[in-house]
């Protein structure tokens, strides 16, 4: 029987189309942090290609981290 953290750990792991990972990441981050948008997550997969190699999935796993770091020096660009 697979726990709540099992299923969790799979649901952060599995990619997802951009959109779906903007949602997921707007509503899991803290209200003052800046959100994610269309436009930002374009602009950041641009500058960091090593992260999409092998496809244009976005996961919370691979992605959340350097998004919220990225997002956080660029959003007054944005």
């Amino acid at each position: 029987m697979k726990s709540a953290k099992d299923n969790e750990l799979k649901l952060n792991q599995t990619g997802t189309p951009m959109l779906v990972f903007m949602e997921s990441y707007n509503n899991s981050i803290p209200a003052t942090f800046p959100r994610a948008s269309v436009k930002a997550l374009k602009h950041f997969q641009a500058e960091h290609p090593a992260l999409f190699k092998r496809s244009d999935e976005w996961s919370i796993d691979k992605h959340r981290k350097h998004l919220m770091d990225w997002l956080s020096a660029h959003s007054e660009t944005e």
